[in-house]
């Protein structure tokens, strides 16, 4: 297959449009990305990817508005001696290209439509070789500390992908398999099985969770958000209750909302939930899911912001016996597999639920990749949760 020589690629270019004084992304071109085993041995165990959606994550918009992921993005251009990353790490796609050893270790052949995990493992460290990848010591995050996949074709290990089956899981919603992952390894950490659980920040992956509680047998689902249309969606996908976080003054910006926790203890009878799962990333969040938990409760922590966090009243934590788990990733690839499963299995309405609601049918949030602008694409942010680009 002849491939173009040049593409072009959303990019983060920290010389033109420096962290601390600017937003957005760059839309440049560059090269395609090439197989050269001559030049590179480990191209033998990579492939080339013709991507056909790429999602949007939080991440995205984080990295968008500059709040999450300085140090890692700055750091290893820094270490690569160049100034520009392509973002994105949500996505599906067709392998065009495959190295001399993919389809022997791998079996995975051009043609395959594939997506993939977004943390690239060394397989060498310790908690690689103790089946912890999702944490492995030296790995590196597609659009974060490597380069990502808002582009039309791209280079990846092919230890990463996972290949997809489009007549089991709609294209669009394969390529959301890695927040998708995110909730299901959010949501596998501790038993939900008749608990009360309230989420803190209903964006995608809060989404994603909701779906997927209501299948593992939560007994109450407490929606909470700053966005009423996140939580006209959350409701819409199952959660049992809503509550709408308002703008107010704070004494501290990480102070926790008494309003919020006023209407939780009357839906859980004075008591609390049983876990929270903090979904959004401000210090406020995690300061409500803390003051929302019961004593010997339970807190997910997934939400990402950069920079330090207070707790106040830190020995309340101790004392009301709750524990903490720090979710990242997905645990590759059994969490993948769990995720494939409940997507194909058109029962449980979430693979239909996922398109039609979180998606909203493709009408308004499915980019054609070749009409970005950023005064479009800030547009659409803010309009929908959950945005996908489309390439030819």
């Amino acid at each position: 297959m002849d491939l173009p020589t040049k593409q072009f690629a959303l990019v983060l270019d920290t010389k033109l449009d420096p962290w601390e004084s600017s937003t957005g992304f760059r839309r440049v071109e560059i090269p395609v990305p090439v197989l050269n085993e001559k030049d590179d041995i480990k191209d033998a165990l990579a492939v080339l990817i013709k991507v056909q959606y790429a999602g949007v994550c939080g991440t995205d918009r984080g990295i968008w508005k500059r709040k999450v992921f300085k140090e890692l993005i700055c750091n290893s251009l820094k270490a690569e001696n160049k100034t520009t990353r392509i973002v994105g790490h949500e996505f599906t796609g067709e392998v065009v290209q495959a190295g001399s050893l993919v389809e022997t270790l791998y079996n995975i052949k051009v043609g395959n439509p594939v997506s993939g995990d977004s943390h690239i493992t060394c397989g060498k460290c310790f908690q690689c070789r103790n089946g912890e990848q999702h944490v492995c010591w030296s790995q590196q995050i597609m659009g974060i500390s490597i380069d990502g996949v808002f582009a039309p074709y791209i280079k990846l290990p092919a230890k990463n992908l996972w290949v997809v089956d489009p007549s089991r899981v709609r294209p669009e919603v394969s390529a959301m398999y890695d927040p998708f992952g995110n909730a299901v390894h959010a949501t596998s950490r501790v038993d939900f099985r008749g608990k009360r659980v309230a989420i803190f920040g209903c964006g995608p992956i809060g989404m994603f969770s909701i779906l997927l509680l209501r299948v593992f047998g939560a007994a109450k689902i407490i929606a909470i958000d700053t966005n009423p249309e996140n939580l006209e969606t959350a409701k819409k996908l199952g959660a049992h209750e809503a509550i709408l976080i308002q703008p107010k003054e704070k004494t501290h910006a990480y102070d926790p909302d008494p309003e919020v926790l006023a209407r939780v203890m009357e839906l859980t009878y004075g008591m609390g939930v049983d876990i929270s799962m903090e979904m959004a990333g401000p210090n406020s969040s995690l300061s409500n899911c803390i003051e929302n938990t019961r004593i010997g409760g339970q807190i997910i922590l997934f939400g990402l912001y950069d920079g330090d966090f207070v707790i106040p009243k830190f020995s309340r934590l101790i004392v009301r016996g709750i524990t903490l788990y720090s979710i990242i990733g997905r645990q590759i690839f059994s969490t993948w597999q769990t995720a494939q499963r409940m997507l194909s299995d058109r029962t449980n309405g979430i693979q239909d639920k996922i398109f039609d609601i979180i998606l909203k049918g493709g009408n308004g949030t499915i980019i054609p990749f070749e009409e970005y602008t950023s005064e479009m694409f800030e547009k659409k942010m803010q309009e929908h949760s959950k945005l996908l680009f489309k390439f030819d």
